[in-house]
């Protein structure tokens, strides 16, 4: 088609357009003109302020007496009021944590083979309780060998012990076929911890294939009353503590020359929104921070065949969470609310995601971030 075609084209469109809003009635749209038969003119608008002098807007000045009401916008507020310190050890509040139950052996059930982890060794840190614990399970499951990481190794080897009757119990037709589970000592903010660490589980399984980085922990006090102290400690677990071992396990990965290794961040929905009503500025940014991290280290690596990926939990139902919300129905009741599936998550909702992000099902997938949070992000 010519030009000239085209404008003439244009220009009975827009003769057409005109003729047809003249025939509409006039319908008031906040901030815009009213259309007329001048619309082929152009379109333009003028913007007006929700107040007193907008008869439309029914939450006015003449209403609340304010511009921006007390109940205006309320939900979506942080509340410097709501102060939850978590505490030095989690099994203060936290009992100590069974393994799930009926989750079937790897032998029995069918699945793509892909999703396989046999023969392949995971660590995962802050994997003695909570969410950490939960998804080594599925790893077990799934075949592979797992190294606890955690600050309380007595705890970890509580958990390796339970595992791997877990495993037996499971498992009854193959009772030669048993999982290495082992239990390690770390502080994740420091760098010779961890180099330790990652020498130690060298040591006992000889190799490393799979990382997560589950450690970590939030706390909630207003920005500006938030003791900078704690603050530092805050980032050093969760942003310092997963930069550390993440590197230290690459170091390792690219030594073997293998093209199937595979890191997942455990980050949060936290990274993308803020939470509300309570105020956790810092943990924010340091999800925020974990999720880019891995994108970042998937770009970076992406040349020595080394996946990296992130899982943003939402609220999930582990035994401290669930301690905590004991102790604030309010709190529980304001999550539940702006969760669009009307329920919290339970931290088994995690183990699908994390055996599919490190396994070679997900072989094209790196620098994901997903999110698991009962569409919480969504709205």
């Amino acid at each position: 088609m010519n030009p000239a075609s085209t404008l003439r084209l244009l220009r009975h469109a827009s003769g057409r357009l005109a003729s047809h809003l003249t025939t509409v009635p006039a319908v008031r749209a906040t901030g815009a003109r009213l259309l007329s038969s001048t619309a082929s003119q152009g379109i333009t608008y003028t913007p007006r302020r929700k107040d007193s002098s907008d008869p439309y807007h029914k939450l006015s000045t003449e209403a609340t007496g304010t511009s921006a009401g007390p109940h205006e916008g309320a939900a979506s507020r942080t509340d410097k009021d709501i102060v939850v310190e978590y505490p030095e050890d989690e099994s203060a509040l936290a009992p100590h944590q069974r393994p799930l139950q009926g989750r079937g052996g790897v032998h029995f059930v069918r699945t793509l083979p892909t999703f396989s982890l046999e023969g392949r060794t995971a660590i995962v840190t802050g994997g003695a309780r909570g969410l950490g614990l939960v998804m080594g399970q599925a790893l077990v499951s799934s075949g592979a060998d797992l190294a606890i990481v955690d600050l309380n190794k007595e705890e970890g080897e509580k958990q390796a012990k339970e595992l791997v009757e877990m495993f037996r119990r499971e498992n009854p037709d193959d009772p030669e076929v048993v999982p290495k589970i082992t239990a390690h000592y770390c502080d994740v903010a420091d760098p010779e911890s961890v180099n330790s660490c990652i020498n130690e589980v060298l040591e006992q399984h000889g190799k490393i294939d799979h990382l997560v980085t589950s450690a970590g922990f939030t706390e909630n006090f207003s920005a500006e009353t938030y003791p900078y102290e704690r603050m530092k400690k805050l980032w050093g677990v969760n942003v310092d503590g997963t930069y550390l071992f993440a590197t230290g396990v690459a170091r390792h990965l690219m030594q073997r020359n293998i093209t199937h290794g595979s890191i997942v961040f455990i980050g949060s929905m936290s990274g993308a929104i803020v939470n509300v009503p309570q105020p956790q500025a810092p943990y924010n940014a340091a999800k925020a921070a974990v999720r880019h991290l891995a994108a970042s280290l998937a770009v970076e690596w992406a040349h020595a065949h080394i996946r990296v990926n992130c899982i943003s939990p939402g609220y999930m139902l582990t035994a401290l969470t669930r301690k905590i919300l004991d102790d604030n129905p309010e709190l529980k009741k304001t999550w539940t609310s702006l969760i669009p599936v009307g329920k919290m998550g339970q931290p088994e909702d995690l183990q699908g995601a994390v055996v599919y992000l490190l396994s070679d099902a997900s072989r094209y997938v790196t620098g994901a971030d997903l999110r698991v949070d009962g569409g919480y992000t969504c709205t």
